[in-house]
Order: C-alpha cells, then structure tokens, then sequence
C-alpha cells in the first residue's frame, strides 16, 4: 500500500509537515494547490533532505477561484491559478493535479448550466494543455453539496473528464462519498482505470477507523478494480467547543494567510496542537496498514 497525505489542513512549515510524514512512515506528499507559497527549488530541496516523494497537488478553491463563476475574469485567473499548479507540480515531479472545479462554499449556481458546463469544460481543457506537456494527470475530485453546487458525485466528475479528454480521470474520497453515493463501492467499480487518487477520511471526516465507514470493502474494491495508486490521508478534526471538550484549546497558527485558516475552519476543523495532529496522522496510516 502507498500513503499520502495533505498538508492544507494544518498551517505550519513544510519542514514541519514533511519530518513528521517521514516519522509516521509515509511514502508522499500531496502540496496544497498554493505555488507562490512552495518555490520549486525551495520545496524539493526540503522534500529531498526527508526522502519524501511530491504526490502532486490539489486545487484550493478559496472565494474567486472557480471555473464555473459568472465573472469572466474570475475564471481566467482561475485558469491561470490552476496552470501554475500543474506547473508546480511538475516542477516538483509530481504524478497528479487533482482539481475541483468550483468554488468551495459556494453552493448557488451564477448562470445556468449548459453555461457553467460550457465555462468548466473550456478552463479544465486549458489547464489539460499545461498537464499534458509536463506529463502531469488530472483528476477531477467531487465534493458534496455542502461545499459545492458543481459536480457532487463520480458519474459527474467522468462525465466532465469525457468531455474534456480522455487522458482525465478522478479522484474520489471517502469522507464526500459517504454523503452523495448511493453506492460507494459501485462508485469505485463506474471509476475504475480512470481512478487516479483516492481520498481517505472517515464518515465523520475524522481520520479512518473513527467513523462508521467500511474500509475494508473499500480496500478490497480498489484491489478489484486495479487500483494501484496512493491512500492520500485528508482528515479533518474539529475543534471541541462544548463542556465535554476538557481543557482542548485551539492552537495557534505557525504558518498560514487569514485565507487559509478560514479555509480551514470553513471546512469543520481547527488547529489542533502538534501532540494531536500527530497522533491522528499516525493513527490514519496504522489503521490502513493494518487493514492491508
């Protein structure tokens, strides 16, 4: 089994989160989709001093990132946004750009939907161009509906990489699945050699084995469809802010913009101190091997 896991979750140093990856025994690393903040030379120095691998990246859809916004300058920076991610990524030989396609948070629709296809199709094509010359693959990642009106489900996120090329394939995880699929597992099976990442959370977002979540039939049907990809770790752990919390505080934040932490927050979680974090990330890695 290959782990990865990402690091938007918790604002630190890539130093930091890189030592502890290598500590908990992972193989990669899938960089938040930020590349002014991880200079090429700068961040696959530090990758090298660990021996820690670039998975790739993924797409970070703060407000005014989106393909599907009715401003047409939005978009634009948006396409220019997502080109220098996979310019990252293949900077820092990375294997896959995992892209959400909308705004995250944004849950109305601006214009109607053969426009906002029309929009998506058109920037993911542009962004394929930049891919394809550095070899880097796209994966279109479905979110729920929660956090986004625009492509929820698996069939979505294929039937927008049909349209697109046929070298797209998706990224499905776990945590969103649990929401949207009917079927998680047949999700996988529709998916197959298309399935370029795989996002590991719990029901409850929490990392695996904290939840109700079925992970060793979902083990077992990437095993069936030929899943030979990373196990990429995203969990994301609230912060405790009811009397049954004890003495848990939110931690302060080594490194992250006011975006970011909203980001963050936005998403139910918070800045759990160093001793926390860690335990989840070795936790989630544990788990998995011990299910393998």
């Amino acid at each position: 089994m290959k782990t990865a896991m990402h690091n938007w979750m918790r604002p630190e140093t890539l130093e930091t989160t890189v030592s502890r990856l290598t500590d908990c025994g992972y193989d990669a690393i899938e960089i938040s989709g930020e590349p002014e903040k991880y200079p090429i030379d700068e961040t696959r120095a530090t990758l090298e001093k660990h021996g820690m691998a670039c998975l790739g990246s993924v797409s970070i859809m703060t407000e005014g990132r989106g393909l599907t916004l009715g401003d047409k300058y939005q978009r634009e920076g948006t396409i220019a946004y997502l080109q220098d991610c996979v310019r990252m990524v293949g900077g820092l030989d990375g294997e896959i750009m995992t892209i959400v396609p909308a705004t995250v948070g944004k849950i109305a629709p601006d214009a109607s939907v053969d426009e906002e296809w029309a929009w998506a199709v058109e920037g993911m094509k542009r962004v394929n161009e930049v891919a394809v010359d550095l070899n880097v693959k796209i994966a279109i990642e479905p979110i729920n509906r929660f956090e986004t009106y625009f492509i929820n489900r698996g069939d979505q996120a294929l039937a927008l990489a049909d349209a697109v090329d046929a070298n797209i394939g998706v990224c499905l995880d776990a945590f969103h699945m649990n929401i949207e699929e009917v079927d998680a597992l047949a999700a996988i099976r529709q998916a197959g050699s298309r399935l370029l990442d795989f996002h590991v959370a719990d029901s409850n977002r929490k990392p695996p084995g904290e939840g109700h979540y079925d992970w060793a039939a979902t083990l077992r049907t990437l095993d069936e469809v030929g899943y030979t990809g990373h196990m990429t770790v995203e969990f994301v752990n609230p912060i405790e802010r009811t009397i049954l919390a004890g003495t848990q505080e939110e931690a302060p934040a080594e490194d992250a913009t006011a975006a970011e932490l909203k980001f963050i927050q936005d998403h139910g979680g918070g800045v759990l101190s160093d001793e926390e974090y860690t335990a989840a990330t070795k936790a989630s890695i544990d788990y998995l091997k011990s299910l393998a």
